[in-house]
């Protein structure tokens, strides 16, 4: 058994690492509500006009339905792709399936620059001159190679948990392979589904590295970002918009990890 100096020193732990990490976002909250331009320590005091400003700001409104588009765009095709990955790579033996499921998976760990500098080129010594140019369909694609990662990972672990004898005994029944997705594969995988579907969106609605190589003239948030933190006249908008940021990821990351708790999925015995 625990003993209670231990006890207290897990949580004296725990509180630390939660102050280290978090810390940091707590005073740029502070500083959004700052009734000042100048960011001081003490705040002398609380105003919410900064969030009325930001709300009416044109940039700030564009740069997020740009965002929003960006996401749900690399989200969708995320979803396509990695589902796919998933499906051929669990239900099925081939020579080199590990090694495709090692490449599908590494995007995700390398360099966000180096990615962005790959996009970069092979946008404009392949694509461009077929007219393809820098913009939504570029950062779309840009995000979409790391958002298949994390959807090929949740609908990989949930094929992995789930008894696959079920689509077998469908195909024995007569259902042909799309009968067999809709009515067995896919509800055993909705929620895996939905769950990557939402930590796809919130990595690419805050996603900035490889954004800055591929998205030409579009701004989304980030970029919005970026652009204004050295102009001091913006700074209490920029840090109003780094809060909204915050709590926009924040939201599907909570509901994901809410779905990825569900019980109720069929186990392989």
């Amino acid at each position: 058994m625990e003993t209670r100096s231990a006890r207290i020193a897990l949580r004296l732990a725990t509180g630390f690492t939660l102050a280290f990490l978090y810390l940091p976002l707590a005073v740029i909250a502070l500083y959004a509500f700052n009734q000042k331009r100048i960011q001081t320590w003490p705040i002398s005091g609380l105003t919410l006009s900064w969030w009325q400003k930001a709300f009416h700001n044109p940039g700030v409104r564009d740069a997020v339905l740009r965002s929003v588009e960006a996401a749900l765009g690399a989200t969708l095709i995320a979803m396509v792709l990695g589902t796919l990955a998933a499906l051929a790579v669990n239900r099925y033996r081939f020579f080199g399936r590990e090694t495709i499921s090692f490449l599908v998976i590494l995007p995700i760990a390398l360099p966000g620059i180096v990615t962005g500098m790959a996009l970069n080129a092979t946008f404009r010594t392949v694509f461009e001159p077929f007219g393809v140019s820098f913009g939504m369909f570029t950062i779309i694609v840009g995000h979409a190679t790391f958002c298949i990662v994390v959807m090929y990972n949740n609908v990989l672990a949930r094929l992995r948990r789930s008894a696959g004898s079920i689509e077998e005994a469908s195909g024995d029944l007569g259902a042909d392979t799309w009968q067999t997705f809709r009515y067995i594969t896919l509800p055993l995988t909705k929620t895996a589904l939905l769950a990557g579907g939402l930590l796809a969106f919130a990595l690419s609605f805050d996603e900035v590295i490889v954004t800055t190589f591929t998205a030409g003239a579009v701004q989304t948030v980030p970029l919005w970002i970026l652009q204004n933190l050295s102009r001091p006249n913006q700074l209490p908008i920029v840090n109003v918009v780094a809060v909204s940021l915050i709590l926009l990821s924040a939201i599907p990351v909570y509901i994901a990890s809410r779905i990825a708790q569900e019980s109720g999925i069929l186990r392989r015995r």
